[in-house]
């Protein structure tokens, strides 16, 4: 029989290793609060009366059998593969198991469910107003809303609720609900914080509360399965430029491994509700490479039709470069392919042909309609015995629009890659770069980068940062004919949304700045929203849309989103630690760094508002 003591000291003697312990924590905490300090050896004196014995048995006695991670109808690979890592047993996998090409399925995070949230947002249909701001800012895609014809809900469980649906679009018997994925959700409480309804009857409750999780699960795992049975909306009668009828949109971006509350997924999660069914993705290292294709699930999902978002992670240093060789690619497959169908006249059905090289397809109804028009001419080509036809098969798909989105962080855009990414916004190609801005090198630690903003502490800037952020977006501004959004979706959704509609059908390059709030940051990640709107408030953040095609019809490009700062930049700052924590270290630099940024926050405002005005 063995005998192990639970205790910090690890292999030391217990007395040697307290008093090891007590002497770090002094110099940690010596030139600060006594109370502190103190605190923290009372913890370690606690510690010694809380030892206690286990008796650890020779060999394991237990007859229960582990239940397999992965359960239901799967496919060969996900349950052949994807389960056991899942349960770490890849070692067991022989390396045929493994795709020989690189690709690996998508939309597999669903089967991983992780259990790691004490309370969930539940959803109270009497006080809600149907906004879709729950769903629009949650972060691991949990939170869904459906509208969907009252008959189609007659087998529905009995404690699955559902209201009139609100709005124009809408008929009198569709139906509006809410549903929460239990097992996936991260309890972060971002929903809570922005949902605007209220509870009549008790005012401190809104139209969505968190709430234990346990005694909801038997009952939210059969209303998540059966809402995910319903029909998705039709997306032709939804008006995506409004907020609300975005988020019925189905998501292809969803259950990653992201921090919970985390400021960069919610932008994902967005593109792939709007361009979803036809993105090719290029994604820098980073968090959103680790959260977006960390095996062995990933959070790129696709429909039921098959289609979904494309993802492929190059270098840090590179990544803009590799999305502009999908774009080059993509568009000589689609030079060949029209060349091909042009050389294949008398052959092929000539008002299909004209219809397909002359297609519209600037909108969601166009996509559909020239996606039609390419089955037909697959099937006549199957019929024609010649090399072209079957070269042109195989080509055909590149006749209907790519959306090609490289997307990464300030580390990769402001420092690491950005003279790929310059080099890419000069060379006028249709790409959208999307920079998940969190001010910081999150993924590896907090290392400061160039879109740090003076006075954050970070990483190689331990007493805060001196200089000013980089303002990249201004720098891309400057060649004219690049569309151009800061964002923050906290202070604004609507302006989030309209940034991202417009950069897509921007034809050449169009990049957006994302706000995106972190851990790094120093606060509890549920105000996420509130600081984001608070840093377009101070002016540090300014949110504007600078877009190329109004210039063409005698309009100022450059749309000012924001009214200039309106509140002090201390109001924001001191919201969170790594602005808060240098006033504690040397309180006379602190108050520099705010006298700057309040300076900085008043002339970028200038400047601006001079572009929005001249």
């Amino acid at each position: 029989m063995q005998t192990c003591f639970f205790a910090i000291s690890g292999v030391l003697p217990h007395d040697e290793a307290i008093r090891q312990i007590k002497n770090s924590i002094q110099k940690s905490y010596g030139k600060r609060s006594e109370e502190i300090v103190k605190l923290n050896f009372d913890a370690v004196d606690n510690a010694l009366s809380h030892l206690y014995e286990v008796s650890i048995p020779a060999k394991a006695e237990s007859t229960l059998e582990l239940e397999r991670s992965v359960k239901g109808r799967l496919s060969e690979f996900v349950a052949g593969v994807t389960a056991c890592l899942i349960e770490r047993r890849g070692d067991e996998l022989p390396v045929s198991a493994i795709p020989a090409d690189g690709t690996w399925p998508s939309g597999t995070t669903q089967y991983e469910k992780r259990n790691i949230a004490q309370s969930v947002p539940v959803w109270d249909p009497e006080s809600c107003i149907q906004c879709n701001k729950c769903v629009l800012v949650c972060p691991h895609a949990v939170i869904r809303s459906k509208v969907t014809a009252e008959n189609e809900l007659a087998d529905a469980p009995e404690f699955f609720k559902s209201i009139k649906a609100k709005g124009k679009t809408f008929e009198d018997d569709e139906r509006f609900t809410i549903q929460v994925a239990i097992e996936d959700c991260t309890g972060c409480s971002l929903c809570v914080e922005v949902c605007p309804g209220r509870n009549k009857t008790a005012p401190e409750l809104k139209a969505i509360n968190m709430t234990p999780k346990i005694p909801l699960l038997e009952e939210g795992i059969v209303n998540w399965d059966y809402f995910l049975s319903l029909s998705e909306y039709d997306r032709s009668r939804l008006d995506r430029s409004k907020v609300k009828e975005s988020q019925f949109l189905q998501t292809l971006f969803e259950f990653s491994g992201a921090c919970p509350g985390c400021g960069e997924t919610p932008y994902i999660k967005l593109a792939t509700q709007l361009f979803g069914d036809r993105m090719i993705v290029a994604n820098a290292t980073g968090c959103s490479s680790i959260y977006g294709g960390n095996l062995p699930t990933t959070p790129w999902s696709k429909n039921s039709d098959g289609r979904g978002p494309a993802w492929s992670n190059s270098l840090f240093e590179d990544n803009a470069e590799f999305g502009l060789g999908f774009r080059l690619t993509i568009d000589k497959h689609e030079v060949q392919a029209r060349e091909l169908l042009q050389g294949l006249a008398g052959k092929i059905d000539a008002e299909l042909s004209k219809a397909i090289l002359d297609a519209d397809q600037s909108s969601e109804a166009g996509i559909f309609e020239q996606r039609e028009r390419i089955e037909k001419l697959k099937k006549e080509l199957k019929n024609i015995q010649s090399d072209d036809a079957a070269h042109l098969e195989t080509l055909a798909d590149y006749l209907v629009k790519k959306s090609v989105w490289i997307i990464g962080g300030d580390g990769w855009a402001y420092d690491i890659g950005y003279g790929g990414l310059d080099h890419v916004l000069a060379s006028g190609k249709n790409v959208n770069i999307l920079v998940l801005d969190t001010q910081v090198y999150s993924n590896t630690g907090g290392q400061q980068s160039k879109a740090t903003p003076t006075g954050a502490v970070a990483k190689f800037a331990s007493g805060g940062k001196e200089q000013l952020p980089k303002d990249l977006a201004m720098m891309a501004v400057a060649y004219g004919n690049v569309y151009v959004a800061r964002v923050a979706m906290g202070a604004s959704d609507s302006q989030t949304l309209k940034a991202f509609i417009e950069a897509e059908s921007y034809n050449g390059p169009s990049l957006i700045i994302a706000y995106s709030h972190c851990i790094a940051h120093g606060y509890d990640l549920k105000y996420g929203m509130e600081q984001q709107k608070k840093a377009v408030e101070c002016g540090l953040w300014p949110t504007f849309r600078y877009n190329p095609e109004l210039e063409l019809l005698g309009k100022n490009p450059m749309k000012l989103d924001y009214k200039g700062p309106k509140i002090p930049v201390k109001e924001y700052m001191y919201n969170e630690s790594r602005f808060k924590m240098v006033e504690s270290m040397n309180a006379k630099e602190a108050q520099k760094f705010l006298e700057t940024a309040e300076f900085h926050a008043k002339e970028m405002y200038k400047r601006y508002k001079n572009l929005s005005e001249n």
